[in-house]
């Protein structure tokens, strides 16, 4: 993939969700996108031919008179440009066991599967192979931008950070930090709050050497949950966060039964977000995966935080935790994005997120009363929202990404989906462009639609990362 970046002018229908169910389209146009992968203009194209010629006059017009290149999306009646995707949470270590659940649950389940997994990932070989494939399958996906958790392990938690920043996906990479003797096992925690602490600074370190602003990869704290770490290490890592202004990163309301665990463990504390809140680890900064079981109390503080909830419908549904009330949260003011939350998540693709997240709010719609019944149903559109700006919101990142606008970065997707022919073929090879069918009636808000609900990576054509070309599927 290309390493330089140019002054470029993109061509083509340009499609985002700047608000929350708006579905902008703007069909013939020309982003132009500078040295420093920055969306300078977007104008719309009067003609629809001689796209090149076209775009060079608009070149001209801002003062772009040479040494600027072209780049027009495929020709073909269903292909157009989409922002990158945000994945609010993924465990990048887990992706040797995504699709591997037995019949546990969330508990159970750190202990048989993901305890084990994880304590591997402290050879550096090991880590390697798992992380240069999880950081190539979710730029596949159309992920620009992911949060990350690695291990316990400093070393290849750098290593993750480093894999990032050669592949160029934006990221935010975390060391795992747990020392509970309650609730950890022997074989995988930190030794102590003090040595949790050390590596997680090591590792704040580290990726501030390799990335001194911040431009691609961010360091992230990042408690396991609650129950994982004693209360010096909560107290710590609150005090490093604000002291260093680092994002953060956890998990809250996942699982009934981890609920009960938080209430044990922290008699002291109204509820599981106060937990966080009495630590300092909760603040606008802050990611809280699930978010299944807040009472409105929570939802309340969390506001008044400015914190975000990252919704993991496809691990909600594989490891039985329940169904996140996300309108809820949206009419509350929560800042809200999408995550994969792979292991627990069996995929590492946001669109697939994006259609759970559709489907499990019809199915809670099903199990709700009164006039609100229709209002718990979650739409296309938002669902896009979410699965982009709404995460770059919870990241801290909406004025950078997530959305077509001048002066943000261009994290885009080329999407090409499936175009029959009226003899009833598909264009290209039968399988290599999935299942996303086009029929030639369809409006772009039905493709778009199609592209949601039957896409997968197939339809990913390019990737691009502040400018950057950073993955191209070839037919």
């Amino acid at each position: 993939m290309s390493s330089l970046v140019k002054r470029t002018i993109y061509t083509g229908t340009f499609i985002h969700t700047p608000s929350p169910g708006y579905l902008e389209i703007i069909e013939n146009g020309a982003i132009g996108v500078d040295e420093d992968g920055i969306i300078i203009f977007i104008v719309k194209l009067l003609e629809n031919h001689h796209v090149k010629k076209v775009a060079k006059r608009v070149a001209e017009t801002y003062g772009w008179d040479h040494g600027v290149d072209v780049v027009a999306s495929v020709q073909g009646r269903s292909t157009f440009w989409f922002p990158g995707f945000i994945d609010t949470h993924i465990h990048a270590s887990q992706l040797p066991n995504a699709g591997i659940f037995g019949t546990s649950t969330l508990l159970d389940w750190l202990e048989k599967y993901t305890f084990p997994l994880e304590h591997s990932l402290s050879s550096l070989n090991v880590a390697r192979r798992v992380y240069n494939t999880a950081v190539r399958s979710t730029l596949a996906h159309g992920t620009t931008t992911a949060a990350y958790y690695a291990t316990i392990h400093a070393a290849s938690t750098n290593l993750l950070a480093e894999i990032c920043l050669e592949m160029g996906q934006r990221a935010f990479v975390g060391n795992v930090c747990m020392d509970s003797k309650e609730t950890c096992p022997d074989y995988y925690r930190h030794e102590s709050f003090r040595a949790s602490l050390a590596d997680t600074k090591q590792v704040v370190e580290y990726i501030r050497s390799k990335d001194p602003k911040g431009a691609l990869v961010q360091p992230i704290v990042t408690p396991r949950f609650a129950p994982s770490c004693t209360k010096p290490l909560l107290k710590a890592l609150g005090d490093l966060s604000n002291s260093e202004h680092l994002a953060i990163q956890t998990h809250v309301s996942e699982n009934k039964s981890e609920l009960a665990l938080v209430r044990e463990m922290f008699p002291e504390n109204s509820s599981y977000a106060d937990v966080y809140y009495s630590y300092g680890l909760l603040n606008k900064r802050t990611v809280l995966a699930h978010g299944i079981y807040l009472s409105d109390e929570e939802i309340a503080l969390i506001k008044q935080q400015g914190s975000g909830v990252s919704h993991c419908p496809v691990s909600n549904t594989s490891l039985g935790s329940g169904i996140c009330p996300v309108r809820k949260l949206l009419e509350k003011g929560i800042k809200v994005g999408l995550g994969t939350d792979v292991s627990g998540g069996g995929s590492c693709s946001i669109l697939t997120a994006a259609r759970e997240a559709a489907g499990v709010s019809r199915l809670l719609s099903a199990y709700s009363e009164g006039d609100h019944r229709d209002r718990v149903k979650l739409n296309v559109n938002e669902c896009l929202y979410l699965a982009t700006r709404g995460g770059a919101n919870c990241l801290d990142l909406g004025h950078k990404v997530g959305a077509f606008e001048v002066g943000m970065q261009w994290d885009a997707q080329m999407v090409e989906l499936l175009d029959v022919s009226p003899q009833g073929d598909v264009d290209g090879a039968s399988g290599e462009k999935g299942f996303a069918q086009c029929w030639g009636k369809e409006s772009w808000e039905e493709k778009v639609a199609k592209w949601m609900y039957t896409g997968d990576d197939r339809n990913t054509r390019r990737v691009y990362v502040k400018g950057r070309l950073v993955h191209e599927r070839l037919w």
